[in-house]
């Protein structure tokens, strides 16, 4: 094994693939290239979700095709979930991952042996085989803190199966997260307040992991002319995702009564049900081709998260195209340093006031965008930081001297960091 390198074992419920679309997925792409670029042998097992291709020039080793979210798959698959979840005393997201046996895990990294270390991407594969990553040394990353959006999610349920449902898989997921993580040398976030959803004896080892959404393509050249703009605002996301469709509904009920009827909104992702709205303006456009043209055609992207952990990933592409915005706090989760043009407000009448301001002034032709790759290189410049310092933690005995960032992320971040 080369000195200062390393090998390591990227564990994910879901691989990391060629064109991520979903949070989930840029964050997963964000960790491989981040630790791929500080030189480090990366060998990843997990699922591949269907219909997807697992991330180029890479060492996977697939435990199948699985298709784990709710929205995409039918009530008896969600029914034998459940039951497979109840059978093994297990969660409901583990319990999924059940679809290969323990003895298939550990032959996997019997195969990759010798490595310095685990990277455990997530909870529902490391804890649905806790048993066989324990005796590693492990990073364990956490996208969330999960059991306090399924808590968040049992409170707001509409029914009382739903409520118990969401109040057992939150039990669960407290107790697997907070094993994974006092089983690690180190914990990486996506957000500050989520350090401490471990558990304080966690906390000191616990560091945020600032995200970019493309590894090697930089946001485009700033072009004050357009694309040509398609609608005001526009809302992309994963609208099935509960803490997700909080933010929507939030904005649909309580924001959007104070719009102008000649607005234009256009509202794209999956969704389970279009919400009944009243405002002329408004149209769900589904699944787009492109999230990024989506965003770059429109006015002004509202930033609307209510809940949950985590940071926002639409947050952090908006910033990286340099577009403007408006944003509660909960947007701007794990995101240091807010660029000029994103304004914030938490009161529904002075948040639609901001977003009629700045429509106002697009519609006049002053675009208010800024150059996002500013922010997305400084972005990459933390997150290499960050790893580089954990990693010599990890393995002290392989890694001798700390990994330099390479020369090209090097970048003026106005000394922030």
């Amino acid at each position: 094994m080369t000195r200062g390198k390393m090998h390591l074992v990227l564990v994910s419920s879901l691989v990391p693939v060629a064109n991520p679309a979903s949070g989930f997925d840029i964050a997963n792409r964000a960790v491989l290239d981040g630790l791929r670029a500080l030189g480090h042998r990366v060998s990843v097992v997990g699922f591949l979700q269907p219909g997807r291709m697992p991330a180029p020039d890479c060492e996977m080793h697939l435990l199948g095709e699985l298709e784990v979210t709710n929205a995409k798959v039918g009530a008896l698959q969600k029914l034998n979930w459940l039951g497979t979840a109840f059978l093994n005393r297990t969660s409901v997201s583990s319990g999924k991952m059940l679809a290969v046996s323990t003895k298939r895990i550990q032959s996997i990294l019997d195969e990759l042996a010798p490595f310095d270390g685990l990277v455990l991407n997530s909870v529902q594969l490391p804890a649905a085989f806790a048993q066989v990553f324990r005796p590693h040394p492990s990073i364990y990353v956490a996208h969330n803190v999960e059991a306090d959006s399924a808590f968040e999610n049992a409170e707001r349920a509409s029914g009382t199966v739903e409520r118990f449902l969401f109040r057992r898989e939150a039990q669960y997921l407290e107790r697997y997260e907070q094993q994974l993580a006092q089983n690690a040398v180190a914990v990486w976030t996506f957000a500050e307040a989520d350090r401490f959803g471990f558990g304080r004896a966690v906390s000191d080892r616990a560091f945020v992991l600032p995200l970019v959404t493309g590894w090697d393509t930089p946001p485009p050249a700033v072009d004050e002319r357009g694309p040509e703009l398609q609608h005001d605002l526009g809302l992309i996301g994963t609208w099935s995702w509960r803490p997700n469709r909080l933010g929507l509904d939030w904005f649909l009920a309580e924001v959007m009564p104070h719009l102008p009827a000649d607005m234009s909104i256009a509202i794209a992702g999956q969704m389970d049900g279009v919400p009944a709205v009243s405002h002329p303006g408004v149209r769900c456009v589904g699944r787009v081709p492109d999230a990024r043209a989506f965003v770059a055609e429109s006015a002004v992207i509202p930033l609307i998260s209510r809940g949950g952990t985590g940071v926002q990933l639409k947050s952090i592409e908006t910033f990286e195209l340099g577009m403007p915005s408006v944003a509660t706090q909960a947007s701007l989760r794990g995101i240091e340093a807010v660029p000029e043009n994103c304004a914030v407000a938490e009161d529904p009448a002075e948040f639609a006031r901001l977003v009629v301001d700045k429509v106002a002034r697009a519609r006049t032709g002053d675009r208010q965008r800024l150059d996002g790759s500013i922010f997305h290189r400084a972005q990459k410049v933390r997150l290499m930081r960050v790893m580089r310092n954990v990693l010599a933690s990890l393995g002290s005995t392989t890694v001798a001297e700390d990994p330099a960032i390479p020369p090209e992320l090097k970048v003026h971040d106005g000394g922030r960091s």
